[in-house]
This record gives C-alpha cells, sequence and structure tokens, in this order.
C-alpha cells in the first residue's frame, strides 16, 4: 500500500524542549545515517519515540476547516474559483478521490498509527531482544494506545472502513496485503486502546500538552457517542464532569495565546513557531498551524492586531444568525471586518474586499495574530488547536444523559445550561425542555459553541441531518470522503460508494 506505507523506515530526530510548553518535530524531507536498530536502546529512545507518535497530530491542520467548511457553517473563500481547489470541490460538493487535502489526512493518520505501532510492536522487548524496563513506561505507552486511537477516529470519521492494522509497523513487503476493515472493527480498536490508554495514564501531566486519563475518557466517550452506545459514554464522560476542568469565563479568551492549555483544556495539539519551517512542499507538515494563515484576511494592512491571510474558511451568514442576541461566543468566533473597521477607526485599516464566495466574515477563533509566527510567517503561527474542551464534554455527556435507556433529563438540562450561562453570563437563557426538544437543543448549542472548531459536518452526518442542513450533500455517498485515488490504484481498496 503505497501511500499507507509511505514511510518504510522510522527515521526521527526529535527535539524535546524541558522549558518550554510544546515540543517540536523533525523536517520529514531530511535524510538520515540511521536504522531501526540504533533505536530503542534506553528509557530515553522510548520517551523520545514516544513524542515523534504526536507529530502527525498537527500535519491533521486540514480536519478543523474540512469539518467547517463541508457544512453549513463556512464557505472556502480564497482568491478566486480555482484558489485552493481542493477545498473548493468539498465546499461545493464535487470532490473526487483525487483530493490532495484528504490524501494528506489519509497519509498523515497512518503515518501517526505506523509510528505508534513500532512502538508497541517492542514494547517488551527492544529490536535485539533485551528488556528496556523503566519508572513510567506503562503511562508513556498509555499516551502512545491514545494518540492511536486517535488516528483511527479520525480516518473513521472521515473515510469510513479503513485498513485496521495494530500489531506491528507496515513495511513496504505489506503493500497490497491489507483490506478495509469494517466501522465496527475499527472502533472496537478505539475502544481497546482507549481503555489501555486510561488503565495507565495519570489524571496530570507537567507537560502542557502531553495526554492524560481525562483526555482519554472524554475521546472515548465522544468515540461511544459516535456508536450511539449513550448509556456507556454517559458513564465514562462523568469522569471528565467531575475532574479537575472549568468553563473560562471569558469565552474568547480560550483562543488567545494566553488561553491555550488553560482550565477548560482537556486536550489540544500543539503548535510551535519556535524553530521556524519553510518546506512549501509540505506546507501542512511543519511545527506551525498552517490553517490559521488560511483564516487571515486577505491584504490586511493597518494598525490592528491581526496579521493578514489568504481569506480561507470565512463563516457563513447563516452561522451568524444562529447566535441570539448577547451570546457573547458570536463576537468570539466571527470577525465582521466592516464592523470592525468602523469600530476602529485609528486602526487605519484596508484589505482586498472581496474573497471568492465572500461572506464579509472571518473565523475569529483562529484569526492569525502579529508577533505569533517566525520565519516563513505563513507555516509558522503557534496557534494550538482547542481539541477537546470541557465545554464540549458537558455537551456530550448532556446528549448522552438525553438519548440514554433511561434518560436523564435533568441531568443533560444542567450540563447543556452551564454551557449557555458562560456564554450569555446570565441564567435567563436556560433551556427547560426535555425529550427530543432537550436533544435538539444539545445539538443547537454544539453548533454555536463549537462553530469553526472541525465538528459540525460529522455532527450533522452522526445525527443523520445532513441531507436537509447541507447544499449539495448527497445521502448514500457524501456521510463518507473518498478514499485517496493512488491507494486504490496501487492498494487495490474497494471505493467507497458514489465515488
Amino acid at each position: 500500500m503505497k501511500n499507507l506505507l509511505h514511510i518504510t523506515g522510522l527515521f526521527i530526530t526529535i527535539v524535546l524542549l524541558s522549558s518550554c510548553k510544546k515540543w517540536v518535530d523533525y523536517d520529514p524531507h531530511e535524510d538520515y545515517n540511521v536504522t531501526d536498530l540504533d533505536y530503542l536502546k534506553t528509557a530515553d529512545d522510548y520517551r523520545t519515540m514516544t513524542v515523534s507518535v504526536y507529530s502527525p497530530l498537527q500535519w491533521l491542520n486540514q480536519t478543523v476547516p474540512i469539518g467547517d467548511i463541508a457544512s453549513d457553517n463556512s464557505v472556502t473563500g480564497g482568491e478566486n474559483a480555482s484558489d485552493v481547489l481542493g477545498l473548493q470541490q468539498i465546499d461545493d460538493y464535487t470532490h473526487t478521490p483525487n483530493n490532495d487535502y484528504l490524501t494528506e489526512i489519509w497519509k498523515s493518520a497512518y503515518e501517526g498509527i505506523n509510528r505508534a505501532n513500532y512502538l508497541t510492536q517492542y514494547k517488551d522487548k527492544n529490536l535485539t531482544g533485551l528488556s528496556i524496563d523503566f519508572s513510567g513506561k506503562d503511562a508513556l505507552y498509555g499516551e502512545v494506545y491514545f494518540l492511536r486511537a486517535y488516528y483511527y477516529f479520525t480516518l473513521v470519521r472521515f473515510f469510513g472502513d479503513v485498513p485496521l492494522f495494530y500489531e506491528r509497523r507496515l513495511n513496504m513487503s505489506d503493500s497490497r496485503t491489507l483490506k478495509r476493515s469494517p466501522q465496527a472493527e475499527v472502533y472496537a480498536q478505539i475502544e481497546k486502546d482507549l481503555n489501555a490508554a486510561i488503565a495507565a495514564l495519570p489524571t496530570s501531566n507537567p507537560q502542557a500538552g502531553r495526554v492524560t486519563r481525562y483526555s482519554a475518557q472524554a475521546l472515548l466517550g465522544k468515540v461511544l457517542i459516535y456508536q450511539n452506545k449513550f448509556d456507556a459514554a454517559a458513564t465514562m464522560l462523568e469522569n471528565v464532569v467531575n475532574g479537575p476542568f472549568n468553563l473560562a469565563p471569558n469565552f474568547a479568551d480560550i483562543f488567545l495565546q494566553s488561553g491555550e492549555n488553560g482550565a477548560e483544556s482537556v486536550f489540544e495539539i500543539q503548535y510551535s513557531n519556535l524553530f521556524p519551517y519553510y518546506n512549501w512542499g509540505a506546507a501542512t507538515r511543519g511545527q506551525g498551524n498552517y490553517a490559521v494563515q488560511q483564516c487571515g484576511i486577505r491584504g490586511l494592512n493597518g494598525s490592528s492586531p491581526y496579521a493578514p491571510g489568504w481569506s480561507t474558511n470565512l463563516p457563513s451568514q447563516d452561522l451568524a444568525k444562529a447566535y441570539a442576541a448577547g451570546d457573547q461566543r458570536k463576537d468570539a468566533t466571527i470577525l465582521d471586518i466592516e464592523a470592525y473597521k468602523t469600530a476602529h477607526p485609528d486602526y487605519n485599516i484596508s484589505y482586498q474586499i472581496a474573497p471568492y464566495k465572500n461572506t464579509g466574515l472571518y473565523n475569529q477563533k483562529y484569526l492569525p495574530r502579529k508577533g505569533e509566527t517566525s520565519g516563513q510567517p505563513e507555516l509558522n503561527y503557534l496557534n494550538n488547536y482547542r481539541t477537546i474542551r470541557f465545554a464540549e464534554v458537558l455537551l456530550l455527556a448532556a446528549e448522552a444523559n438525553n438519548r440514554a435507556t433511561t434518560a436523564n433529563d435533568a441531568k443533560a438540562r444542567d450540563y447543556l445550561n452551564r454551557v449557555r450561562r458562560r456564554a450569555f453570563r446570565d441564567n435567563l437563557h436556560d433551556v427547560t425542555a426535555s425529550g427530543t426538544a432537550l436533544k435538539q437543543a444539545i445539538w443547537d448549542e454544539r453548533r454555536l459553541e463549537l462553530a469553526m472548531e472541525g465538528d459540525r459536518f460529522f455532527d450533522l452526518v452522526r445525527t443523520g441531518r445532513a441531507a436537509t442542513i447541507i447544499t449539495g450533500f448527497k445521502a448514500g455517498k457524501n456521510e463518507l470522503f473518498p478514499i485517496p485515488q493512488l491507494e486504490v490504484n496501487i492498494s487495490q481498496l474497494p471505493q467507497n460508494p458514489g465515488y
């Protein structure tokens, strides 16, 4: 499987900075004169290699804009109809198996899996047959299990049935030997990995960004909800609800640099500008968050705190209208550039007025800001992805309790209203509904709370509402994205229906 096996040796140089909250990755295109036998000889080798399993998380940065562009939350934007063509096609529902963005997600997720498998393959004995035992090894493997589960969850949400392997790292001799496994089998392995992670991980980690038991419990709760296992999800998520997390009083603060890894953070994908990246041939593979540059206002000039970008992933007017008056999340999620320009005449703002499919709105959560990049500016923004927030845990727990075999709507309302009280800074907007109406209120709240964070498309699909809400969506086809064509050609994998 040439694409799936696009790296046959694990040649990794990692720098782990104990004085910094973020760790950094290597240049994937640089050659290193080392072989497998040079690894896993010491405890530090295991620790360093575990860091390498985190690195492909950064490369998956396009999963977030796609999750909104494919929905009613945003449009691709860009300079013109041929700009970022792969995203335009996803927006218009004309995407094909020859889509670079989807291919990169496939490759990056499987690279993460292959790295995780390398470590699990040699957990008990290294490549020379020696047993390397050290304090904290079990917890370290808890991180590896979580990460492998995360990569498989990404794949199953995007592509459905996917090749499933976990016993060892694959190499080129495995080409064409794997088949697509049913989603149920992939989910079973995800659950197994997350349960193993929960058993091994501590409840806290001194290095921000590394997974904890709460991270694994939250992800498992989400995975269970995707399978309609609401009773189990409610039980699992209760662990996190009762954990050490709090909702940030000011919603907008969450998405500032000062808000990274804060009290609401259950799991964040770390990005850094400490070691600038310059490789336009693999733009998404640096340590910085490439998607931040995409969100910026094209041609922006003036003394505002914002830096210019490419006018991609523009919030829709439909999303803007969904927020009620007084909801602080609207201004923290959506920037109306003309209103902002009028409110700040001293900034002397100018910009390119009409990006393609112009909505007049920009993604405030991940808007590029001055001073947050280095080197090649477009490739090195340090903004973390707030991947699992406590607010989402509350909404997942609300849904699980509402949809459980024996519904607990009182608890569901409590969790939902905790999120709404933060949004409106009062309890005058509390939801009092129950049953089906409460379920809809929870789904509506997920849109408002998590807008531009990459979940909307997948929420609409898993709840069966996509075909009635998303323009161009075809039921029976667009619930999944196509398997990359090169995998179909070389690995002889069957394609998803309709492609």
